[in-house]
Order: structure tokens, then sequence, then C-alpha cells
């Protein structure tokens, strides 16, 4: 059995399939992990999440802010971006179903026998294990339920809660772990979240922000964690304990997959 992480694949699902050849994956014994953000900005969304859904107990999926997007767009409370490519998804006759599949999905997936935590955007560096399990829990109990659209994606679209405290409650509670989880990459110093900024480190020179990954954090080094979202940082973090595997496969670049028992990358460049 072997363990495959993939990056963001956002609708490469061609690319997918050819790196997924290179590893000769087999879904009746390896295991597929997905960092989020399946879908959107490639052409092939639609391929990608039936793919997924196909493999099921073989995909192990986190949700990333596109998919969680997808249900805005289903729920007609947001409309299609052209860039994104997703009529043909939004138009499927299994939509409703793939639909409910997403729903289901976690925003933090774990491999205890490894000490693995994945995310899509990353943890917290105040966050421990047991406080984004049980953040990240009451995210997913709220999307299970009939009014999530309204009580819950209707109201994840706003910046306003950008600085972590247990005294949060309701939608801004759950607002603040779907952005952490699936939205952030700078910290001010302050450890609040800055959602303007989408370069890399190197190229950012405020000397209020840092790269979340640079503050102590309470689950690294005990723990490896594996995520995705920037793919201005072309999988570097200078953190062998954090791997970034969003290599910008949808931007031109390449599909980035690790594999856990090897320790090894594969890639596969962008087809056009």
């Amino acid at each position: 059995m072997a363990n495959y992480f993939v990056g963001d694949i956002q609708g490469c699902y061609s690319e997918l399939q050819l790196l997924l050849q290179k590893v000769a994956f087999n879904p009746s014994k390896d295991q597929l992990w997905a960092v989020g953000d399946l879908i959107a900005r490639g052409t092939e969304s639609l391929a990608t999440l039936r793919f997924f859904q196909s493999l099921q107990d073989s995909a192990k999926v986190v949700l990333g802010n596109h998919d969680l997007h997808l249900l805005a767009l289903h729920g007609k409370l947001k409309r299609p971006n052209p860039n994104d490519h997703l009529d043909e998804l939004l138009n499927a006759p299994d939509i409703d179903n793939l639909v409910t599949w997403v729903r289901q999905q976690p925003l933090i997936r774990t491999l205890p026998e490894h000490n693995i935590i994945m995310t899509h955007a990353g943890v917290p560096p105040q966050w421990d294990l047991a406080i984004v399990e049980h953040e990240a829990k009451q995210v997913s109990i709220a999307l299970q339920q009939d009014d999530y659209l309204s009580e819950l994606i209707g109201q994840m679209y706003s910046d306003d809660t950008e600085q972590w405290s247990p005294a949060l409650a309701g939608i801004a509670r759950l607002r603040y772990c779907i952005n952490a989880l699936t939205r952030m990459r700078f910290l001010h110093l302050d450890g609040s979240l800055d959602f303007k900024c989408k370069l890399p480190p190197s190229k950012q020179h405020s000397s209020d922000l840092r790269p979340w990954f640079d503050f102590p954090s309470k689950i690294v080094p005990q723990n490896t964690l594996v995520f995705g979202h920037w793919a201005a940082l072309m999988g570097q973090t200078n953190n062998q304990k954090i791997l970034a595997l969003d290599t910008g496969c949808c931007w031109g670049e390449h599909l980035t997959l690790w594999h856990l028992e090897k320790n090894e990358n594969i890639t596969q460049k962008r087809l056009v």
C-alpha cells in the first residue's frame, strides 16, 4: 500500500491521470490524498469530481476555497466566473449528487500512524491538533444541515473575522475556521489573517507580514503538515515538516504528487 498526496488539481484532470500512471496508482490498495481545490481554473472539473467520488474510501480529500465556492454557485448565491470553466460541472445531470459528496468532505484529514495532518491552506500556528480538529468538525456539522446555504455558505464571504479568539461564537467562529484552513497565506505580527497579499514570501516586503508557517507552531515539528493553496510558493517552505504541494498546474506550471513512503515528489507538467 502506498499513500500519495496531490496538490491543487483545479480541474487539471488529464494531468492528474498522467501523474497517477507514473506511479501505477492502484485504488484497490493505494490511498490518494488531495489537499483541496479539486475544481476551477482548469477545464476538466466535472471529470475530476467524478473521479474522486468513484474512488470512495481510496480517496482522502479536504475542502479548499474553490470547493466551498462551488456550493455557493450551485445554490445560486454567487455567479460563476468564466475563468473558472465550471459550466460543464454546474450543468451536469449528476451535479446534485456531486455537491452532496463535496458537502461530506472535511477541512482536515490526519494519518496518525505517520503523524501527518492535511488541510488546504495550513493550520493557524496558535492552534494545536485538538483545536483544529474540533473547529473543523463544527464546519462539517454546519455543512450537513438542511439550511447550510443560508446559515453557512451565504455568510462565509467576509474578511471580518481575522483574529482567532476562543470567545468567537456562531458564524464568526465558523468563518474564522474556514478562512484559516482554506484561505490563509500571510499573518500579521499579531497573528491576524491577511487576505490581500498572494505574493511569494521573497517578494513581500511589509515588515508586518510573515508566512503563517514562519510562526512558532503548536503542531510542528511533532507532526508533518501537508497543504496546498499557495501556488506562488512553488513547494518551498524551508521546513521539511511543512510540505507545500500546490505548484501551479492550472497556471501553466506542474502538478505535484508526494509519495509518502518514499518521501519522493513526482510531477507532471501542464499539458496546454
